[in-house]
């Protein structure tokens, strides 16, 4: 197994914006094979076909993808995913994801935690998972959003994915689901189950989801013809502690949500939980839904509502996605599927 390379001028190198391979074979009057050759010192090329190549390298000021080399030449290439330090049951999907992807490929992985969320600490963090020899990066919001524009990757070298972002983004592979649509879906679920006061706990702004899944809310309210109060959203954190916070402040208001949906599974399990010690009883009460179907979401009492996002299957089609993008530097947006699964968090399922 190739020792990881350490960060070096050298990974910093290059090839200009539109100069290819297939540019110098083009040139040369070659193929791209004799082309690959040439520069990986490997086949059998004559020396006046190797000066010919070298000749269009050096007038089209081709250089070579060192990332790219690294996974061509390599028998096990490092790829690095940065996550926020706080382990939640999306984070354990990721991984677990990255892990299934990277050893199917015979692939090492290495993980970095980071407390901080501003864009010098995701920086920090990136170098460090490079420094230790990674070829390509994984992000989970809100690194990619913090990152993407800041020119970084191209800096570095190596190339980058990001896992279950609102929106795609333009320097940054991307594979989610359409959040919007989906919280619509949710909305208009609830609504058919006979409920008109809903809630909405939204996420942090920092996080590109939490915006896309308020708008869905919104969307989906109008679109059945309800307004939406805003005493009845509230913005927290994709925790339990937020979840808890939200419903103390909802659940005792006069005229009380008789449904709430919530951003993320974790706060609708505090939510629930805050309900129960209110002597609620759900679903007769309070409707709740949830949304990612991580472990929790079936074990919670009554088991949640939820848009399911394929996490795991999404942070292996990511690693798929950062190996073309070693090659290619292509950038790609690409939505899969959700799934409203119904439990007993919502009466009539």
């Amino acid at each position: 197994m190739e020792k990881p390379a350490t960060a070096s001028p050298a990974m910093t190198i290059r090839k200009p914006e539109g100069v290819t391979i297939r540019a110098v074979a083009e040139r040369a009057g070659v193929s791209a094979m004799t082309v690959s050759n040439v520069i990986n010192g490997t086949g059998k090329v004559g020396p006046v076909t190797r000066a010919t190549v070298l000749a269009a390298i050096e007038e089209l000021g081709y250089r070579p993808n060192i990332a790219a080399r690294r996974l061509a030449k390599a028998r096990a290439t490092t790829l690095g995913l940065v996550y926020s330090d706080r382990r939640t049951p999306f984070i354990d999907s990721v991984l677990l994801g990255a892990l299934r992807a990277t050893n199917a490929r015979g692939l090492q992985f290495i993980a970095q935690a980071e407390e901080g969320l501003t864009r010098e600490a995701a920086e920090a963090a990136v170098r460090a998972l490079v420094q230790s020899g990674a070829a390509a990066v994984l992000l989970v919001p809100p690194f990619a959003e913090l990152l993407s524009g800041s020119g970084l990757f191209e800096k570095l070298g190596v190339a980058a994915a990001a896992i279950a972002t609102g929106r795609g983004l333009p320097d940054i592979s991307t594979v989610r689901v359409d959040n919007r649509v989906a919280m619509a879906a949710m909305t208009a679920h609830v609504v058919d189950r006979g409920h008109r006061r809903i809630g909405f706990l939204a996420g942090p702004t920092s996080f590109s989801v939490a915006d896309e899944r308020l708008a869905g809310f919104r969307e989906g309210m109008a679109a059945n013809g309800l307004p939406v109060d805003p005493a009845l959203v509230i913005r927290g954190g994709f925790d339990p502690a937020s979840g808890a916070e939200a419903g103390r402040a909802l659940l005792s208001l006069p005229d009380r949500p008789t449904a709430i949906l919530c951003s993320s599974d974790d706060m609708a399990a505090g939510l629930i939980g805050e309900a129960h010690r209110m002597g609620l009883r759900l679903p007769q009460d309070l409707a709740v839904t949830g949304f990612d179907d991580t472990a929790i979401a079936a074990r919670l009492w009554p088991p949640l509502t939820v848009i399911r996002q394929p996490v795991g299957d999404m942070a292996f089609r990511a690693v798929e996605q950062v190996l073309a993008s070693l090659r290619s530097r292509q950038v790609e947006d690409r939505v899969v599927e959700f799934e409203l699964v119904t439990r007993e968090s919502v009466a009539g399922g």
